[in-house]
């Protein structure tokens, strides 16, 4: 058992769908794809899809998959947090260089 890999799934499970990849395939596609639409369904599916692949007890595996489907609800969490973080920095760059724009063309 690679828990390299089985990281790396969870995190681009929980990635694509904070992205918007998944709504965006949904768009295109016009069809709503109810379970890569979750990353915890995605997650749990993939890891349990990869431990299968590699041999791995059935029941060790489901085990795993659920715990990586938990992890990602609060990877997805903690992606949404560093989003709202961001976005408030953001503005506040966004507003102090409007600020000294305006400033900056009222003196010349």
């Amino acid at each position: 058992m690679d828990w390299r890999a089985i990281a790396c799934i969870v995190f681009i499970c929980t990635a694509v769908n904070h992205l918007g990849l998944i709504p965006t395939i949904e768009r295109i596609t016009k069809r709503k794809l109810w379970v890569i639409d979750c990353p915890k369904c995605l997650t749990c599916w993939s890891v349990m899809t990869y431990q299968l692949v590699t041999n791995c007890n059935p029941l060790l595996s489901l085990a795993i998959a659920l715990l990586c489907s938990y992890i990602a609800l609060w990877l997805n969490l903690f992606m949404y947090a560093i989003d709202t973080l961001y976005n408030r920095i953001y503005g506040k760059i966004e507003d102090y260089t409007e600020e000294n724009g305006d400033e900056a063309s009222a003196e010349g």
